[in-house]
């Protein structure tokens, strides 16, 4: 039985891959900005493709978003909404019994998309939807979920916050101007070469331009998540936050980013497993990957080394190597810090890879 089960969701997780919906992703398009949405056909066929059949059908252009929780969700798809003359009291009620459910053990996390039911009525699932902007564990295993934001969580985020009555009706509706259907963006540099890795990354700075020669060999999946940051504008305008004299310069973190947090190229980011080599020595101008007392938790932020520093020696992921404008770090440590804090602002201006 055991084995039959396994071969079960071996099938299902194949089927989910080669499902059309695994390409294709939703821009939804509101008053506040847009945001992206990828889909899980692996956990609810029938729900995908009927949201793929309305979108294309044009039937959310026009509506609105009618009920939000405060940094909690976001609800829509009403098409009775179209009609800014709908009462009040029959916001949420329409476009519902439409579909049986698909319950799956996809949770109800930050960014999950699921589907609206009547209270208790299993079956009354329809072309209303939510996102989820905190988990809802209550609601996972009893309603459909059936795809995540990847792109523009703030825009959900924005109009989470606008103001409700009573109810959790908001004041005013926030219109949805159109969803679309697209080709899924693909992740750069997914299924480089370690040859096709070896690449150079220029960094305009505050301070002047650096330029560094990755060495996939020592760290391939560090390289190629440097690569795909650089490549996407993920790091430009983000800061160097630490300066530590004769050890560390380090940036990199989505916080001091000038345009704000979030990026389009977020949806790549995710921990990188430690790749560690006693025989690659951190010594001056060697680029490195900064993490927490996980050996496994490196994402973005990265370090460059100002002198040796034997003790870091296989215990952090070296990737890479500055071959012009070391002279740029002289600059970092002739800047004034308190503590081991700047104190003026130093960007990465553009971070590009060089073709």
């Amino acid at each position: 039985m055991r084995t039959a089960a396994l071969l079960l969701m071996a099938a299902a997780a194949a089927a989910a891959q080669t499902h059309p919906a695994t390409g294709l992703e939703a821009v939804v398009a509101t008053e506040f900005g847009e945001f992206r949405v990828e889909f899980e056909p692996g956990k609810a066929p029938r729900h995908v493709e009927q949201f793929l059949k309305l979108a294309r059908e044009g039937f959310y252009d026009g509506g609105a978003f009618h009920r939000v929780v405060a940094n909690g969700l976001i609800q829509g798809g009403d098409p009775l909404l179209k009609d800014p003359k709908t009462p009040r009291a029959q916001w949420g009620s329409g476009g519902l019994n439409l579909i049986a459910p698909e319950f799956s053990d996809l949770k109800h996390e930050r960014g999950v998309v699921s589907t609206i039911r009547i209270g208790d009525k299993l079956d009354s699932g329809g072309a209303q939807f939510f996102v989820c902007l905190f988990p809802q564990p209550a609601l996972d295993g009893k309603y459909s979920a059936f795809g995540r934001v990847t792109e523009g969580i703030e825009v959900v985020e924005r109009i989470s916050r606008v103001p409700v009555d009573g109810n959790g009706l908001v004041e005013t509706p926030v219109r949805i101007t159109r969803v679309t259907i697209e080709k899924k963006k693909v992740e750069p540099f997914l299924d480089a070469t370690v040859d096709e890795l070896r690449r150079v990354v220029t960094l305009k700075t505050t301070l002047g331009t650096i330029r560094i020669q990755l060495e996939p060999d020592w760290a391939p999946n560090h390289a190629r998540a440097f690569l795909k940051l650089a490549s996407t504008g993920w790091y430009n305008t983000t800061v160097f936050h630490r300066i530590s004299k004769g050890f560390v310069v380090q940036g990199g973190m989505p916080e001091g980013r000038g345009s704000g947090a979030a990026h389009p190229a977020d949806r790549w980011v995710r921990p990188l497993k430690g790749e560690f080599r006693a025989d690659v020595k951190h010594e001056r101008g060697i680029v490195s990957m900064a993490r927490t007392d996980d050996p496994d938790s490196a994402t973005t932020s990265f370090f460059l080394m100002l002198a040796a520093s034997p003790h870091l020696d296989g215990k952090y992921s070296a990737f890479g190597r500055i071959i012009e404008g070391l002279e740029v770090l002289e600059a970092f440590e002739k800047e004034e810090v308190e503590g081991e804090t700047p104190r003026r602002r130093l960007e990465i201006l553009e971070a590009s890879v060089d073709r």
